[in-house]
């Protein structure tokens, strides 16, 4: 919901609380409804909830906010251990020690979960930020290594904390580097990299609430992960609080948003982002996104190629809004404007395979084949191993009855791959039953449709299988199922006459489907 809608809940639930005070369950939806909405109100309500964790937090972050730093260390320390909070407790107890002035205490407190194995790369990373904010840059040192090791997979918080430290610490080459890395892992944080690059000499963390604020950070993340979004919103809510120009933050959250199907309070979470910030060039790139997803593809692309024309070097912009317009099928459109990004790179290398790629699903859907076939063997050319573009144009070329051994051969290489991908899967299945091969397309189709159960033409598919193998009623039933499932347009008369024809001797084996149905 919108930042409106959250406001309206939370005067309803104060307002009902009011009529009802006793109310236990009234008491616990307007709490979360006014820390969800930024009001103080909740920390009022927060004191007749002494039991509930996200009570203690918002207490505990009054009390940081306040520089009670004791205050603040005994009521994180009675959080619980297990469930969600068991990673959050420790990191929010030393900080506030930190806060205090006790770094010794603070560090002592993270030691044995450093020195465990359970995400000890987050507890590293922190004891890390600590050792640096107190001037002790040679067991910061120890730590950032420990933390780069192994906190696991590269994301734009641990970059830039990494990235930082390097950079204040004479390695120049080695924060590049880090910051380049950090951009990349991202579609959209590349645009930003050259920003990125120019702050990465800032300290990430200035103060002992910074520290709190990254600790919710690393926690709302984590259960985002594990589709916990509730809380995490709440740990978002509450870093932001604390931090309101924490940008990495109001990302996690706004893409939360949107994943709740709620773009116009993504809109607003990132509203707040000043244009100073490195990172508003994503901002926009997301703020676009949002505007599409609302139905509003023309504001988007005037907000695309405004930003477009503002960074003239970077593909990005052009890339998002080819998206769009393929998504909305203007292909010849789509393509066109894919063509606009791929010429802002002097030199394509691995990492532009995916243009190519998309590019060449515009114009194989705007029906301009030969384009079609030259941009996804470019994408190959580029990265040979990708999944969903070996899947494509094997899939292509099976449709037209070309290079059908080849064909084989790639999508059996997708397969390898991504073995739980039901439209790769599906290909196989589809490419085996071209060449004959009837039972090993039994086979395939069949896992296809557990993997994909309510796809039309995986249904459809299955059915001719079915029926090339003898299979008459399975067949029937497959071809049913796939004619309520919303298929295609294209491939509902194939379906129809398929179904019609079963009922005499001479029902055809298999019929040709829409070259649509690809893994994009």
């Amino acid at each position: 919901m919108a930042q409106t809608d959250v406001t309206t809940a939370s005067d309803d639930f104060i307002a009902a609380l009011k009529s009802d005070p006793q109310n236990a369950d009234l008491q616990q939806q307007a709490f979360i409804a006014t820390v969800m909405a930024g009001r103080p109100e909740s920390v009022a309500l927060a004191t007749d909830l002494p039991s509930s964790p996200a009570a203690i937090l918002v207490l505990g972050n009054t009390d940081v906010k306040a520089g009670n730093w004791r205050a603040a260390e005994a009521k994180f320390a009675s959080l619980p251990t297990i469930g969600a909070t068991q990673v959050l407790q420790p990191l929010l107890r030393a900080w506030a020690e930190q806060g205090a002035g006790a770094t010794d205490e603070a560090l002592n407190t993270l030691r044995p979960f450093v020195e465990g194995t359970r995400y000890r790369g987050v507890f590293a990373l922190h004891a890390a930020m600590i050792n640096d904010l107190a001037g002790r840059t040679a067991d910061a040192a120890r730590l950032y290594r420990i933390a780069t090791v192994e906190y696991g997979a590269l994301n734009l918080r641990l970059g830039m904390v990494i990235g930082s430290w390097q950079a204040r610490s004479g390695q120049e080459a080695e924060a590049r580097a880090t910051v380049r890395a950090t951009a990349q892992a991202s579609p959209d944080l590349s645009i930003a990299e050259p920003a990125m690059q120019l702050a990465v000499s800032t300290p990430q963390i200035s103060s002992a609430a910074d520290g709190v604020a990254e600790a919710y950070l690393a926690l709302a993340a984590t259960l985002q992960r594990q589709d916990a979004s509730d809380f995490s919103l709440l740990l978002l809510r509450l870093a932001l609080d604390l931090r309101p120009d924490f940008t990495a933050a109001r990302l996690l959250m706004a893409e939360i948003q949107t994943a709740n199907h709620q773009p116009d309070a993504a809109t607003a979470t990132l509203a707040a982002v000043a244009n100073s910030d490195p990172l508003i060039a994503v901002v926009q790139l997301r703020r676009a996104q949002y505007a599409d997803r609302e139905g509003h593809l023309q504001e988007a692309q005037r907000q695309l190629e405004q930003l477009a024309d503002q960074y003239k070097q970077r593909p990005e912009p052009l890339a998002l809004l080819a998206n769009m317009q393929r998504s909305a099928n203007h292909f010849s459109e789509a393509a066109e404007t894919y063509g606009r990004a791929i010429d802002r790179i002097s030199q394509p290398t691995a990492a532009n395979w995916s243009l190519f790629y998309q590019r060449g699903m515009a114009y194989d859907r705007a029906h301009d084949w030969p384009h079609a076939e030259a941009d996804l063997l470019r994408a190959l050319e580029l990265s040979p191993n990708q999944p969903y573009v070996l899947n494509y144009l094997g899939y292509a070329w099976t449709e037209q009855g070309r290079n059908l051994a080849r064909a084989r051969q790639m999508i059996e290489q997708a397969v390898e791959q991504q073995p739980n991908e039901g439209s790769i899967v599906d290909s196989l299945g589809w490419v085996l039953l071209r060449q004959g091969d009837k039972a090993g397309a039994v086979r395939f189709l069949e896992r296809a449709v557990e993997l994909l159960p309510e796809d039309a033409t995986v249904n459809g598919h299955l059915g001719d299988a079915y029926m090339a193998v003898g299979r008459r009623r399975e067949a029937e039933v497959q071809w049913r199922r796939a004619l309520i499932l919303n298929p295609d347009p294209q491939e509902i008369p194939g379906l129809q006459s398929k179904l019609s024809a079963a009922t005499t001797p001479a029902a055809p084996a298999a019929a040709s489907a829409t070259p649509e149905h690809r893994v994009e």
